[in-house]
């Protein structure tokens, strides 16, 4: 039974975002009044600030800054090196300082790193302000996770999808107006989406102060329970396969797009169209692809589908590469659905995984390790992508999609054998 909007805000919870209430259409598609969608507004204004300047990034590093494209991606690099070792730093803060807390501080420090570029004309200051930037993206999800874990309701699963459908959303909407400002090609517009970044660091912290405090409680102290994420032997199988999963998300933004134009004779658009039809099932699809799962052995049940469906788009892909034009761009729109099938289901049992087998008084630690193994796959990623796809040419998709394949394969039993070995 549901709790009633009185009883959910005493408690601190909210009923899940199906359950919006008000007239209209829209109402529904919000989570009830109260903590849920404090924490849901928080992240459409800080996802679609991300969405503005992660599109514009590079055009500003290059164009307004001034860097050549290799020390921009060095700078980068360096960057995602701290950010690794930041969230999990970030997450342990959580749990001992309080995730709205830390939270918000983190939103603060964004604003105030990211207003740091306006002052950066050379390559030393620039990787500074990279590692502090890298460093503030990768706190921002270890300390949120604990909030979402605090007021994710009774179907916690159900909210957490839809945050992350609200998260693609955002961010595809950032990057639309984005793409207006990059028309200009100006200065002055690339300036106005840094700016704009850091209005939404901004933003998203006075809209976290709306949030309900929580006291820690007596019994928490988490300080005493030093990493007991790295002494949680399901939970780390669980971070290393999904953090081998995670290198799929390199598929849609990096390798598709240069096969498609090096190495399929698919009209130049097919790029865009693909690249929105993934946007679009991913917004659209999230909630209803994460609602069943619950438990860590749906977890592992979505993450063998989700292999499943990775090993079959990536075979689509491959198979690209042949055909004349019209045909080739058929079977990279059906590659592109089939994959972002996998996708979904991917996310949602990594979801379960990072949530389903923490503890609740380390949420915020947990958090931090299990991003740390996602973290560590998008940074091969692209090295991966590029020697087995760019430079081996279909046998590479092939490889990739056995890969998956078998590790999606391989997640449910090893999870259950590493937790009788815990248990033993």
């Amino acid at each position: 039974m549901a709790l009633t909007e009185n009883t959910a805000q005493q408690a601190g919870t909210a009923d899940p975002p199906t359950a919006g209430r008000g007239p209209g259409r829209w109402a529904k598609l919000l989570p009830a009044p109260g903590p849920q969608r404090v924490l849901a507004a928080a992240t459409l204004v800080n996802t679609f600030g991300s969405g503005l300047f992660v599109t514009s990034s590079a055009l500003y590093f290059t164009r307004v800054i001034g860097l050549p494209a290799a020390q921009v991606a060095l700078g980068l690099t360096a960057g995602g090196i701290v950010g690794l070792v930041a969230g999990m730093a970030a997450g342990r803060g959580a749990d001992r300082w309080g995730a709205k807390r830390t939270q918000i501080g983190v939103m603060v420090l964004g604003a105030f790193f990211m207003t740091c570029y306006l002052f950066v004309h050379t390559f030393w200051p620039f990787v500074v302000v990279a590692c502090l930037t890298a460093a503030v993206h990768s706190a921002n999800p270890t300390s949120r996770d604990p909030l979402v874990r605090q007021f994710g309701g009774e179907r916690p699963a159900a909210y957490r999808a839809y945050l992350q459908a609200m998260t693609n959303l955002a961010i595809a909407l950032g990057a639309v107006v984005a793409g207006v400002a990059i028309q200009a090609d100006s200065r002055e517009a690339y300036v106005s989406l840094l700016v704009g970044r850091t209005l939404a660091f901004v933003g998203c912290a006075l809209v976290l102060t709306r949030l309900p405090g929580r006291a820690r409680s007596e019994t928490r102290q988490p300080e005493k329970l030093g990493w007991v994420a790295l002494r949680n032997r399901p939970f780390l199988v669980a971070t290393v396969i999904n953090g081998v999963m995670e290198v799929h998300y390199a598929v849609p933004t990096f390798a598709l797009p240069l096969w498609i134009v090096d190495h399929t004779d698919a009209p130049r658009w097919t790029v865009s169209v693909v690249l929105l039809l993934n946007t679009a099932m991913v917004a659209g699809l999230q909630v209803m692809a994460g609602r069943s799962v619950t438990s860590t052995e749906a977890a592992g049940k979505r993450m063998l589908w989700a292999g499943c469906a990775l090993c079959a788009g990536l075979a689509l892909m491959a198979a690209a590469g042949g055909p004349t034009a019209w045909v080739s761009a058929l079977i990279l729109v059906a590659a592109t659905a089939v994959y972002t099938v996998g996708e979904l289901w991917h996310a949602a049992a990594s979801m379960e995984y990072s949530f389903g087998l923490a503890s609740a008084e380390a949420q915020g630690q947990y958090s931090g390790v299990f991003r740390l193994g996602a973290g560590t796959g998008d940074a091969l990623a692209p090295t991966v992508m590029g020697v087995m796809v760019l430079s081996w040419g279909r046998p590479g998709w092939l490889v990739l999609a056995v890969l998956f394949l078998l590790v999606g394969a391989a997640s449910r039993p090893a999870v259950a054998f590493a937790s009788r070995r815990s248990s033993g």
